[in-house]
């Protein structure tokens, strides 16, 4: 009789080597697309700090540029007899922002160059008042030299400079003064519920008054204190001074306003909200709500009452 052939064995461990070898191929291939987004991920992150980086430095060396100029137009200035107040201003916040920490978030950097800005506009008005006050001198030394200067000529070109330092620091008044937009004005009930006008008078039982500061590049970031008056068609002013009213100057003249905040203006576009409760039912007509701050306007709303 002739011998069984025994089974096959080595197929089996073929197959188990393959199965093996397939397994590791798939692992490596997975790790190698993670190490890949993990590398574009980093790569990524790495563009954008560099991106905020070379910003800052951008803004930082603007910001050394001015610290310069503001130097150079201070001396020049000062020797030309002319006002270094608000120049002096910019060179301590200036110098306090060179100081301060080099890291800054993205929203940092745009406040930063918000304010450079400022700074450079106002470098570019402070050159108008040095090319007048140089033309000035130079006039004053030419007619001297020729004998031709007389004590009229003198006080007149006096005169001159104090008027143009007066229009300058007018038109820099002027240019920082601040603006109320988007404003709004609701009655707001007792459940909260609000409703716009023209208002019912018994639904009106708290005054609601909003909007935004608009942006301004040039006015500085300061304290300021926000007031809203509230008059009705004959001029009457809504107020009481145990609910917050009291009184302000405008024109030369005190007036009263009806409510009032104290904020620190940062050139946000901040928005703001005002409540009046009167206590009282409103008389039929229309109101007008003026808001003010340092003096002077900041925009103007009516409502009306039924």
């Amino acid at each position: 009789m002739s011998e069984a052939t025994p089974p096959v064995e080595p197929k089996k461990a073929s197959n188990k080597t393959a199965i093996i070898i397939a397994l590791l191929s798939i692992i490596v291939i997975i790790q190698s697309i993670k190490i890949y987004l993990d590398y574009q991920d980093k790569a990524e992150v790495n563009q954008q700090l560099a991106t905020t980086e070379e910003d800052l430095a951008s803004t930082m060396q603007r910001l050394n540029d001015i610290q310069i100029e503001l130097n150079q137009k201070i001396t020049e200035i000062e020797k030309l007899g002319g006002d270094i107040t608000e120049l002096e201003k910019a060179k301590a916040e200036v110098d306090a922002e060179l100081k301060r920490t080099r890291s800054r978030t993205s929203r940092n950097i745009k406040e930063l160059k918000d304010r450079v800005e400022g700074y450079e506009q106002l470098l570019r008005l402070k050159d108008e008042e040095l090319e007048k006050l140089k033309s000035l001198n130079k006039e004053l030394y030419s007619e001297n030299r020729n004998l031709k200067s007389t004590q009229n000529v003198l006080s007149d070109s006096i005169n001159r400079l104090s008027k143009n330092k007066d229009e300058l620091a007018t038109k820099v008044a002027i240019a920082s003064q601040l603006k109320a937009e988007n404003i709004a004005v609701v009655s707001l009930t007792g459940r909260g519920k609000e409703r716009t006008s023209p208002f019912r008078s018994k639904q009106l039982e708290t005054l609601k008054v909003e909007f935004n500061i608009a942006e301004n590049k040039v006015a500085p970031i300061e304290g300021k204190k926000i007031m809203i008056r509230v008059t009705d068609e004959n001029g009457q002013v809504i107020f009481d001074v145990a609910k917050g009213s009291g009184t302000f100057m405008l024109d030369g003249k005190e007036e009263f306003y009806t409510v009032a905040q104290e904020i620190l203006f940062d050139n946000t576009r901040q928005k703001l909200s005002f409540l009046y409760e009167k206590g009282s039912e409103y008389a039929s007509g229309n109101y007008t709500v003026d808001i003010f701050t340092d003096g002077y306007r900041m925009g103007q709303v009516e409502f009306k009452v039924k």
